[in-house]
């Protein structure tokens, strides 16, 4: 209970290094954000009001990568104030885009993109908030699918565990009707390989998977890159496919650097 006397559980939303993506796939929940509101006290989210209440939170989001001093700080503070703590999409699950800095040596993007960066409040690297802090639950993508963020939320709010997809796209393929790609016209496809929930977006339109949701359970990555080299795909792109928006989740990283990494330009 807050000390103006409201019962409600109290919701934190917190932003590291990312795009705001995930945040907006809350705000894009519209009408079912409005039930959620009702149902709980938003006691931090800047995208959707400048209130700030201190902790305790019965529950925090949090989006993006730890990249700077100030996320490290920001994150410390929310997970000690905080009973639950969901990591929201790439970058907080994996680093995100941002965790490409990881695959070159220290310094050489910002040396390519800024002309001093020495001015740059960064740590050098970008990872993973459970690199840093304990995480009680990870929701994937870039962005999370609207739909899984309000079945987490409607799940912690009533107390039981979130149903989440673990399976790969290809069972999403299959229930919706869509052909392989992979198979019918040798399409590199990381479908097989990456976790359901976006609903086989990119198939539908027949266009190959780009693993947005991050590996799922006992991904056969090395399988997968052995069956497109074989199908004429270089080195250089089984590394850019493995190494885009989860480039350093575990499953992902082991195969691309199984490749040539293409040279910074």
């Amino acid at each position: 209970m807050t000390p103006d006397g409201d019962r409600r559980p109290t919701l934190a939303v917190l932003k590291l290094t990312s795009c705001d993506g995930c945040q907006l796939s809350l705000l894009d929940c519209e009408d079912e954000l409005l039930a959620v509101a009702a149902t709980v006290r938003i006691a931090h989210f800047v995208e959707l009001t400048s209130r700030h209440l201190d902790g305790p939170y019965d529950v925090a989001l949090v989006e993006g990568s730890v990249t700077t001093e100030a996320d490290l700080a920001s994150l410390a503070d929310l997970r000690a104030a905080s009973a639950v703590l969901v990591t929201l999409g790439a970058c907080a699950t994996a680093a995100g885009i941002q965790g490409l800095v990881n695959l070159a040596p220290p310094g050489e993007h910002a040396r390519i993109v800024y002309p001093h960066p020495e001015h740059l409040p960064s740590l050098g690297r970008s990872s993973a908030v459970a690199d840093h802090v304990p995480v009680d639950l990870a929701l994937h993508g870039c962005p999370v699918e609207p739909s899984q963020l309000l079945e987490v939320l409607t799940a912690l709010l009533s107390g039981r565990r979130p149903v989440l997809p673990a399976y790969s796209v290809c069972e999403d393929c299959k229930q919706a009707g869509v052909g392989c790609l992979l198979v019918s016209r040798g399409t590199a496809c990381l479908g097989p390989v990456t976790r359901a929930g976006c609903g086989a977006r990119c198939p539908r339109v027949d266009r190959g998977c780009f693993g947005c949701f991050g590996p799922s359970e006992s991904p056969a990555t090395s399988a997968l890159a052995d069956h497109l080299a074989a199908l004429g795909t270089s080195d250089t792109d089984l590394f850019r496919l493995f190494a885009t928006f989860n480039a350093n989740a575990p499953a992902f990283l082991t195969e691309s650097r199984r490749h040539v990494a293409p040279p910074p330009r």
